[in-house]
């Protein structure tokens, strides 16, 4: 449909059912496209914050004594993170952008630093993780604008519409550098218990994640983008779905429900980085490799990472994001024509970087703020637990 059959439908519909003031109809008539898109993308920003809140708080309840803590941390860390990134960007010294877009880019944030938390998840008290939030921020600003922004001129034109690299893979590493400084050997002895409901609610919060990931890939893209965008992001997740199951039976004899809870969304990570750019094809092959990837991480490289590192990854992130996300980046050097891949890879180096060094540092200050005597347990936290 042409945009101004489009527009003229929209607009008196909109009236008709009352939810366009005289004020914004004025502002549809006067730049109709424009106030399209920005209708489009608050709804886009009410999808992902369903993502933060349900779909990251449900994904990380398997662990089975820890579910209250679990969405209480999802509940604080998104609290911390949305108004500290506006409040930065407010100052105005990186550029100023319209206030829905900005408020998406802080939801990024939001979802970056939950990925961290996944690391650590179980093993700091709660006032630990607001603390989280205010070290995880300014870094995360501060890589997003010398990758994605070249607000120093230092990288150049960086393939990353959804995240792959400054969202995904850089929480996974701030969260496992953040790991070396709070996991005791005590932690290392203490197994991480989920049960049958645990597990059913992890996969209900990762099916949350699966349905809304388009709205997180394509809240920004252009308009005429977003039905090629929305359409590769749901083939890759397929795509991953599909391979993680396969990949489970043949690694572990039988599927397993933590792998299907994770791996399966390594399509929608990987795929971020060329969302509007691979062709449907390129995306399932995207979502194909990142699934068996992801799935290899979990099933074998898992154990050996603790133990090499001496550290619990509670949520698995390196696997779920981390690889995939710097495979994501990767593979951008193939599909998007005309990429400069020394800024590719430039931008890849710099995020693991920052994320290593920020998220060290990080973890050296949370742990100078005490040290969870009962770890993955709500009674550490909430009076009426068990």
């Amino acid at each position: 449909m042409k945009p101004s059959l489009w527009i003229s439908k929209l607009v008196p519909a909109a009236l008709l059912f009352g939810i366009a003031s005289k004020s914004i109809a004025q502002e549809i008539g006067a730049n109709p496209i424009a106030s399209i898109l920005q209708i489009q993308q608050y709804e886009r920003a009410i999808h992902i914050m369903v993502m933060l809140l349900i779909g990251f708080g449900f994904l990380m309840v398997f662990v089975r004594k820890y579910g209250r803590s679990a969405l209480t941390a999802t509940f604080l860390l998104v609290s911390i993170s949305l108004p500290l990134y506006l409040s930065i960007k407010s100052l105005g010294i990186f550029g100023t952008k319209p206030e829905i877009e900005q408020f998406i880019l802080a939801e990024f944030s939001a979802a970056s630093l939950l990925i961290a938390a996944g690391a650590i998840l179980g093993r700091v008290r709660l006032y630990q993780y607001i603390l989280l939030g205010l070290l995880f921020v300014p870094f995360y600003i501060l890589n997003e604008l010398i990758v994605i922004g070249d607000y120093f001129h230092f990288v150049g034109k960086v393939a990353d519409t959804g995240g792959s690299i400054v969202i995904h893979a850089f929480g996974a590493f701030f969260g496992i550098a953040a790991a070396l400084s709070l996991t005791s050997k005590q932690d290392i002895e203490t197994p991480i218990e989920s049960d049958a409901t645990t597990d059913k609610y992890s996969v209900l919060g990762s099916m949350l994640l699966w349905v809304f990931w388009p709205s997180f890939c394509a809240a920004l893209v252009p308009i005429e983008a977003i039905p090629h965008t929305v359409v590769n992001v749901f083939i890759a997740l397929c795509g991953s779905t599909l391979a993680t199951y396969l990949a489970s039976v043949y690694l572990r004899g039988k599927v397993s429900i933590a792998d299907i809870a994770n791996a399966a969304l390594a399509g929608g990570v990987a795929i971020g980085a060329t969302c509007d750019y691979a062709t449907h094809v390129q995306s399932m092959i995207i979502g194909i490799v990142a699934g068996s990837l992801s799935t290899f991480g979990f099933a074998v490289l898992q154990d050996k990472q603790q133990k090499f590192h001496k550290i619990i990854d509670t949520c698995g992130v390196s696997n779920l994001h981390g690889i995939p996300g710097i495979f994501g980046g990767l593979s951008a050097i193939v599909v998007v024509a005309g990429l400069d891949i020394g800024a590719q890879l430039k931008g890849i180096a710099l995020t693991v970087g920052i994320a290593l060094v920020s998220g060290f540092l990080g973890g050296k200050l949370i742990s100078m703020f005490g040290k969870q005597t009962e770890i993955y347990a709500d009674c550490a936290e909430f009076n009426d637990a068990e």
